[in-house]
């Protein structure tokens, strides 16, 4: 750290840190753009003119709109339902973590964070199929389940900050634990929702693996996998895949940019807390 307070190993690994993920989205924003000649030579160089009709001729050869409201469904109604079920869950174990068998609920919770997904994937897989949930809406279901471990580390450690004299207070004045959860407590958690519903949205929309091994209806392909399709079978089309992955980061790029101030201090609040 130098005289003006400048710490120049922090600010090296900043930049590096910064130029590391911003320069695959130049990649695909510059490329997006270009003509399959202007690809082919370089890219990384600037297109010589903007080509439109790249994103026109991509969401016809994916069927956009139809992956985009399969995204959409699946997103809305995960992050709908994890923030109902997940925070009912948090609170019930917060509460009572004095008890032994909350307190081993917790830790059970919380050490499904360390199993590695491939493990598990193909039993899931079958039980899913067995029950006819190879569907979007068991997706829904297993984006519910699966974020419980990571969201329940997130509320537990937010909720213990909130005074039990609050409960209390609406308990004497006749308020039943389901009022005061619902009236109390889970108004308190706006910003604690608010970082659990984009960590929820962003993982939904942008994941493969989960909708590559349980959808098997075309119909429900989910903007990654009609990617992932379009690659395979137009692999040589890169600037026309280029425009498609804009198309499909966009949406989770504006909410980010708008919402990183809730997920980081959610996650500091929740994890020091």
């Amino acid at each position: 750290m130098n005289r003006n307070g400048i710490n120049w190993k922090v600010t090296t690994l900043l930049i590096i840190g910064t130029i590391l993920i911003l320069f695959p989205i130049y990649i695909t924003v510059v490329n997006a753009f270009k003509t399959p000649q202007e690809t082919a030579q370089s890219i990384l160089a600037l297109p010589s003119q903007l080509n439109f009709a790249n994103f026109t001729t991509a969401i016809e050869m994916t069927n956009f709109f139809n992956a985009f409201k399969n995204s959409f469904y699946i997103t809305f109604f995960a992050v709908v339902f994890t923030l109902l079920t997940n925070s009912m869950v948090a609170y019930a174990i917060a509460r009572n973590q004095h008890k032994k068998t909350f307190k081993f609920l917790y830790y059970y919770f919380v050490s499904a964070l360390f199993v590695p997904f491939p493990i598990i994937m193909l039993p899931i897989v079958k039980q899913m199929s067995a029950i006819n949930l190879t569907n979007p809406t068991g997706l829904i279901f297993l984006y519910i389940v699966y974020g419980l471990a990571f969201n329940v580390f997130l509320y537990v450690g937010y909720i213990k900050a909130i005074p039990k004299e609050l409960e209390e207070a609406a308990i004497v004045d006749g308020c039943s634990r389901w009022g005061v959860f619902w009236r109390i407590i889970f108004p308190l958690l706006a910003p604690m929702n608010a970082t659990v519903g984009i960590f929820t949205a962003l993982w939904a929309w942008n994941d493969f693996l989960l909708p590559l091994v349980i959808l098997s209806d075309r119909s429900h392909h989910t903007l990654p996998l009609v990617q992932y399709v379009f690659q395979s079978q137009f692999g040589t089309n890169f600037n026309l895949a280029f425009a498609s992955y804009l198309l499909a980061l966009l949406p989770m790029i504006i909410v980010y940019l708008f919402a990183q101030k809730w997920i980081i201090s959610g996650v500091t609040k929740g994890a020091i807390k």
